[in-house]
């Protein structure tokens, strides 16, 4: 079906291949009972993946000159193909002024459907070119700072089997990697699973966040073979930041043994933490797995902190969509057998 005039279907002699005008780059929408657009009915809809990907820059950039350089291309094709975009669709998406202002709420909406459809025929060219080629591409991977140093545990082995597959790993919060996930801006993420609401993830167990007493062995409780949450009370920490979901967790567990620690030192980095713990000055609570990577030396011990509520399990994060890219379901597969991986390790260390 194509658009007749007045914006009444007429028929064609030759169906659509929508499949093949993904693959070129190019679709097309109606704006029948369903439709969310309502562009000038009397004009065909014909979309360019490149004008979508340039309105998703700007939703990332907020900046003409920037987005145009993240889609390399120059500023005025940028802004021509946005415009171009905006006369397709019959509505005004960018308010633009001197510079960037903002999305009209149209602009809002528009950009919902252009990560979708971005998205959709990324993963039906990975797909094709999996089946011809094998597994490759880009894995964008968001991850608390407190997994950090696990996350090789995870993409070594995907890399063993998928040499082709390149990685892109920040550090964020996990409200930060849910919504960068929600959003498409990221495949998939490492975070805890069941401390606050996920939304509309699928999540898949790694293993659950044991906690240590990290500290110099003359400071105070430095003594110790092991401790309580309680024992925290008044006891001088450095720890991460509250926007980060590891401090909301550990203040929960210090709150509902009584204690109250002394912090005074905080940071959104886990190095930052580990360089002031190097010093033998500091203390901290860390997880023991992270202790484990990073390594003590003489001057510092780990105190495993015992009882309290049960320890937050840490997991693979991946959008709810079915069916996944090729990429995020081999990443899936692979965090299923780290998850067999780390129960053995962890059975075999209480023996």
């Amino acid at each position: 079906m194509v658009f007749g005039q007045f914006g009444r279907y007429k028929r064609v002699a030759r169906p659509v291949n929508r499949l093949d005008q993904l693959a070129n780059g190019k679709f097309y929408l109606h704006d029948g009972p369903a439709g969310r657009f309502a562009p000038d009915s009397r004009v065909g809809t014909e979309f360019v993946i490149d004008k979508l990907e340039y309105l998703l820059a700007l939703s990332r950039e907020h900046h003409f000159g920037r987005a145009a350089e993240t889609c390399g291309v120059t500023q005025p094709t940028l802004s021509a193909g946005l415009k171009q975009l905006e006369e397709q669709l019959g509505a005004l998406l960018v308010q633009r002024g001197a510079r960037f202002i903002g999305f009209t709420p149209e602009g809002e909406r528009a950009l919902d459907w252009a990560r979708r459809i971005t998205t959709d025929t990324k993963a039906m060219r990975q797909e094709i070119q999996a089946l011809k080629y094998g597994l490759n591409g880009n894995l964008r991977l968001a991850v608390i700072p407190t997994a950090m140093p696990i996350v090789s545990t995870l993409t070594t082995p995907f890399r063993n089997k998928h040499p082709d597959v390149t990685f892109t790993i920040v550090s964020k919060s996990s409200i930060a990697t849910l919504s960068l996930i929600e959003n498409f801006e990221a495949d998939a993420g490492i975070s805890y699973l069941d401390n606050e609401p996920l939304g509309r993830v699928r999540a898949i167990p790694l293993y659950r966040e044991h906690y240590c007493l990290v500290t110099a062995p003359h400071a105070p409780l430095g003594d110790r073979e092991e401790v309580a949450w309680q024992d925290m009370s008044g006891l001088p920490l450095c720890l991460l930041t509250p926007d980060m979901q590891n401090r909301r967790i550990l203040d929960r567990m210090l709150s509902s043994a009584g204690a109250e620690p002394k912090v005074s030192l905080e940071s959104n980095s886990m190095i930052g933490l580990w360089s002031h713990l190097r010093t033998g000055a500091w203390a901290s609570i860390m997880p023991a797995r992270l202790i484990d990577i990073l390594g003590l030396n003489p001057e510092l011990r780990a105190i495993p902190i015992v009882g309290g509520p049960p320890a937050p399990t840490v997991g693979l994060v991946i959008p709810h969509r079915d069916p996944l890219t090729p990429l995020i379901a081999a990443l899936a597969t692979e965090a299923e057998n780290l998850t067999a991986e780390l129960d053995r390790s962890a059975a075999a260390s209480t023996r």
